[in-house]
């Protein structure tokens, strides 16, 4: 039987993402105690994959899955997840909120219900959790007072609504990737995504020449961000998404073409982008106009000419 592991305890975000994938099907899914201790576990072979979330909507990247992605052995991501996060306040049946003391989340739970916290519980003392569910476990053990986590975890662990929809930005959105040891690349689908890291040496322009690799290709840069490299004093690991996929001959061109000017490139996966995810198709026949030359269709008609030209044919 598969095993996939993430962020626990049950009735995290992160189980209901990993849920929605069709993977978790038939699988057993095993809870962890942190999202570096769930690429620890796809390293180490005691899960076959693993869920962690990467960014969201408000708060934007999840820096340790970042710091995680790029360490060896080399893990790859296979698919993607969108999940709305909604969260409640939830406490032990006949809780007051008056009389509430102390609040418990996860950090990215406290940063997206900061405001309502800070107005309707001024006297709170906020404290941070592992994971929403565990923050829900805690005020079921009587440690916590209440907790920002999901309606999922309040039922879990039979606790009461204390209030609802408390997110000081509704409509929030957390994308959530699994992530497996390298193996085959998904096939493409037309509407992909690309994510790699890279370093480059640290003078005028590097980064940008790195950059215009991709531009004048016609790919789409989606996301890029930046984190320090733990061993190495001002130098860092971009993290990009592009949309394509690493079969598509201006996707291969480019990443072949980083991996000639780069310090260090790691591939982190081509796979499909999740219903409702931005960005444009990429596949032939979708009906789209891709940038002039930057359509598989035009890569293979250069291909064919280069060839000729080597060959002596002139047309």
């Amino acid at each position: 039987m598969t095993r996939i592991g993430f962020l626990g305890p049950h009735a995290t975000f992160t189980e209901q993402a990993l849920l929605s994938l069709p993977e978790s099907e038939g699988a057993e899914l095993v809870p962890l105690p942190g999202n570096p201790a769930v690429l620890a576990a796809v390293r180490e072979g005691t899960v076959d994959a693993g869920c962690v979330p990467i960014e969201n909507s408000v708060e934007g990247a999840v820096p340790p899955v970042l710091d995680g992605l790029v360490l060896d052995p080399p893990l790859v991501i296979t698919r993607e997840a969108l999940v709305g996060v909604r969260f409640v306040l939830v406490g032990r049946p006949g809780t007051a909120l008056a009389a509430v003391r102390t609040v418990a989340s996860h950090g990215h739970g406290i940063a997206q219900t900061r405001g309502w916290i800070a107005a309707h519980l001024p006297q709170a003392e906020v404290l941070v959790s592992t994971s929403t569910s565990e923050a829900a476990a805690q005020v079921a053990r009587g440690e916590m007072d209440a907790a920002a986590c999901s309606p999922l975890a309040a039922a879990q662990h039979g606790l009461e609504i204390l209030a609802d929809d408390i997110a000081d930005n509704p409509g929030a959105v957390t994308r959530f990737v699994l992530v497996a040891a390298p193996g085959r690349v998904p096939a493409p689908t037309g509407h992909d995504r690309t994510t790699l890291a890279l370093t480059t040496e640290n003078r005028p322009g590097s980064l940008l020449g790195l950059l215009t690799e991709l531009a004048v290709r016609g790919i789409d840069l989606t996301r890029i961000e930046s984190r320090p490299i733990k061993d190495r004093h001002n130098d860092y690991w971009f993290h990009l998404d592009c949309s394509g996929h690493v079969a598509d001959p201006a996707m291969g061109e480019a990443l072949a073409a980083l991996h000639r000017r780069a310090d260090r490139v790691r591939f982190l996966g081509s796979f499909p982008r999740a219903a409702g995810a931005a960005g444009p198709a990429t596949g032939a026949g979708d009906g789209t106009v891709p940038p002039r030359g930057a359509s598989s269709a035009a890569y293979r008609a250069a291909e064919h000419w280069l060839a000729d030209v080597r060959n002596g044919v002139q047309v």
